[in-house]
């Protein structure tokens, strides 16, 4: 028997978590892993106390065909990693990686080229996580450095010329 990367192994368990999502657009799941330990867990739903829209069985968003990614202040959900990261103390999650996936709640089938949106990337800067391991398929993903990419290269600056 082959033993799976560790990775996988988390990234499985994160995908374990997304069985909890309440969105009817996509479902994610995220973990927070330090020191090869589960800090904590989170998936996409309504804050709590306030119905879910697997509840209401409708979602604003689709019903206004609004592309992914934009106008978030409509959707009724907190993000997985949002979610992750208000379960844990920063001292936690200094250094540590975050792990990711989505899965789309019709079809049941992964989304490949999934990424955390603008709020969720400056929640992860500032929760000082350091990698984010984003599945693709069951056994491959990308490794997002923060720093590198979501820090050096600030995609909410304008470029020159604009």
């Amino acid at each position: 028997m082959s033993r799976i990367d560790k990775e996988n192994y988390y990234l499985d368990i994160a995908e374990t978590v997304l069985e909890r999502s309440t969105c009817l657009r996509r479902c994610y799941g995220a973990i927070i892993v330090q020191n090869d330990e589960i800090i904590s867990t989170g998936y996409n739903g309504a804050p709590r106390g306030r119905k879910n829209c697997a509840d209401l069985g409708r979602c604003t968003r689709e019903e206004l065909k609004i592309p992914s990614g934009e106008r978030y202040e409509l959707c009724r959900s907190v993000h997985a990693e949002a979610n992750c990261i208000i379960s844990a103390s920063r001292s936690e999650t200094l250094g540590a990686t975050l792990y990711m996936t989505c899965r789309d709640p019709k079809t049941g089938e992964l989304i490949p080229g999934s990424s955390s949106c603008s709020m969720c990337r400056r929640l992860i800067i500032n929760a000082g996580i350091r990698r984010v391991v984003i599945r693709d398929t069951r056994t491959q993903y990308r490794v997002v450095n923060v720093e590198k990419e979501w820090i050096e290269e600030d995609d909410s600056l304008p470029s020159i010329g604009e």
